[in-house]
């Protein structure tokens, strides 16, 4: 296993997202729609867990997410 991947969490409600944090872990990162942002911060090694796979046709704002859920 690559110690450094990331987990990247999409497309999911807050409470989604925590319950699939139990279940794949961290490190994670959480982008709450499937923007154009999300192809651009998801590395080879990274491993990405999908909810709702629409994409947004406008990129929201990361700093939106509290701290907690991209640590």
């Amino acid at each position: 296993m690559n110690m450094n991947r990331v987990v990247h969490y999409v497309g999911m409600t807050e409470e989604k997202y925590q319950r699939a944090r139990r279940v794949f872990g961290g490190p994670a990162y959480y982008h709450r729609v499937m923007d154009d942002r999300v192809f651009t911060e998801v590395s080879d090694d990274d491993m990405v867990v999908i909810d709702n796979e629409r994409h947004s046709p406008y990129v929201w704002d990361a700093s939106a997410v509290p701290r907690r859920y991209t640590e």
